[in-house]
């Protein structure tokens, strides 16, 4: 990992990324995608599938009896840690308020009506791993949310299969609906439907570059959540975190593809030992090189003064995942501006969160977590302003409406509040 020395370097560093690369041959192919799909539905999805995949699907929903095969491919116990973290994902999102308001306000009604959204879909990769634990953090909170319509997509194999860890999580939480679809061909599929598939309101979940792409050019006509690109972590360390549990959590993400893993610490020690064993710890896992690149080619240790300058350092970065491997992490959580997730003390392991503590691991990269949230109940809700008015408080705002309206040249608007206090 490339060494860092002081917090205004790496500040300058961090502050230079781009949320989204913006690679203009991969736009300009997903572009094309989208355009034949829009005009030609079903046959260009079919066509762009058997190219992608190699899978010539007649179907592109999952047939029902693939559901009943897959219950009898996956041993109970990973059949009960899926049920498992389906429970406490759930358990996790019923604590967030889901309701609107009303107030009174001398005699007039306002308030916010708070409304699902029709339907949605969530989008599950598939192609270096089944991540079926991304069905579960983007479909419950969509289903905590109200949704009454949720469909999935995930790309299949050549056989036009689905891995059945992604079937048995779905039909464990009720999902009927799986589109045999992946990446910018999904997204196209999704946003504007075909003559076998309905066009959903919202697409939300992580993916690979041109599904990425795909959803930022598909912005307007549908809702995306973000843009989540290459997953980062955060480690802040100080001389009492245990090097392993460093170098764990370091490499934990690191063996995602084009992931960014980042050691902030104030201990010259810890940094030296960092970098003497991780050559070792990445040559121990079963398959090294994404890991190996992962922390050669974009991690870096930042060595810092003291611990308020480790909080700088992270501030600017805005991490997908926070970790605070220091003695007493709590007195950092009031200087902590931006992270996806915020993950405090030894025991509060990542790696725990992509799969059964509660929260979606769906969070914002890049940078963006400055101004976007993991996945919540919101993300699958519109909030409608509610407003009742009566004559009196008409006769005491609406003049100065009407001022209002006039020094902006609308004077239709003023003669519109001006009606009600004629009494017209």
């Amino acid at each position: 990992m490339n060494l860092i020395q002081g917090a205004e370097e790496a500040i300058r560093l961090f502050e230079m990324r781009q949320s989204v690369s913006e690679n203009e041959l991969i736009i300009e192919r997903v572009r094309h995608i989208l355009k034949e799909i829009k005009l030609k539905g079903d046959e260009a999805v079919r066509g762009f599938t058997q190219t992608f995949d190699g899978a010539w699907l007649e179907d592109f929903r999952v047939p029902e009896a693939a559901f009943l095969a897959a219950e009898t491919k996956l041993d109970k116990a990973l059949k009960d840690a899926i049920a498992l973290a389906a429970k406490r994902i759930r358990a996790f999102y019923e604590h967030q308020p889901k309701e609107g308001f009303i107030q009174q306000e001398d005699g007039a009604l306002l308030g916010q009506l708070v409304r699902p959204l029709e339907r949605i879909a969530c989008y599950v990769p598939g192609g270096q791993a089944p991540l079926f634990s991304t069905l579960l953090m983007t479909v419950v909170p969509a289903q905590v949310a109200g949704v009454p319509d949720i469909v999935v997509a995930s790309p299949a194999n050549a056989q036009g299969e689905i891995a059945p860890e992604i079937l048995v999580a779905a039909n464990l939480i009720g999902i009927k609906t799986i589109y045999r679809l992946g990446a910018a061909v999904a997204v196209g599929a999704l946003a504007y439907g075909t003559e076998s598939i309905k066009r959903v309101d919202k697409i939300v979940g992580p993916g690979n570059v041109y599904t990425m792409a795909a959803k930022k050019l598909v912005y307007g006509d549908v809702g995306i959540e973000a843009l989540p690109g290459p997953t980062e972590t955060l480690v802040i360390a100080d001389e009492t975190a245990d090097l392993n549990h460093v170098l764990a959590d370091l490499l934990a993400q690191a063996e995602h593809d084009a992931a960014q893993p980042v050691l902030v610490t104030d201990s010259p020690q810890l940094a030296r030992a960092v970098q003497g064993s991780l050559e070792a710890a990445i040559n121990g896992l079963p398959d090294p090189r994404m890991a190996l690149e992962s922390c050669t080619e974009r991690g870096f240790i930042v060595l810092v003064e003291n611990l308020d300058e480790a909080l700088n350092v992270a501030n600017a970065y805005a991490p997908e995942h926070l970790c605070l491997l220091v003695k007493d992490p709590w007195s950092l959580i009031p200087s902590v501006k931006h992270a996806g997730g915020l993950f405090i003390g030894e025991h509060s392991m990542e790696a725990l969160g992509d799969y059964i503590i509660g929260p979606s691991h769906v969070m914002p990269t890049g940078g963006t977590a400055r101004f976007s949230s993991a996945i919540n109940v919101r993300d699958f809700q519109k909030v409608i302003p509610l407003i009742s008015l009566n004559k009196e408080t008409v006769t005491a705002i609406g003049p100065a409406g009407a001022k209002m309206a006039r020094a902006e040249g609308l004077e239709a608007h003023a003669r519109a509040i001006e009606s009600r206090l004629k009494g017209d």
